[in-house]
C-alpha cells in the first residue's frame, strides 16, 4: 500500500497503525496523527490504514 510517511512517499505492508510503527522501526514514546487526526497509543492496534493515507510520527526530543 502507498502512503506518506512524514511527508514521505512509501510503499509499505502494514495494514494497521501499531504494525507501520514496528515494520518502520519506531519504539518507545511516540505521537501519532493520520490525515491530521491524533491517534492515541490505545487505539493504533484498532486503526486501520488505507491507501493515500498522511500518517505522522513524532518522537520527543531532548535538549534545552
Amino acid at each position: 500500500m502507498k502512503i506518506v510517511l512524514n511527508g514521505e512517499p512509501r510503499v509499505v505492508g502494514a495494514d494497521t497503525l501499531s504494525a507501520l510503527l514496528e515494520e518502520c522501526g519506531f519504539s518507545g514514546r511516540v505521537a501519532t496523527a493520520v490525515n491530521e487526526g491524533f491517534v492515541p497509543a490505545s487505539l493504533r492496534i484498532a486503526h486501520i490504514l488505507k491507501d493515500g493515507d498522511r500518517v505522522e510520527v513524532l518522537a520527543p526530543m531532548q535538549g534545552g
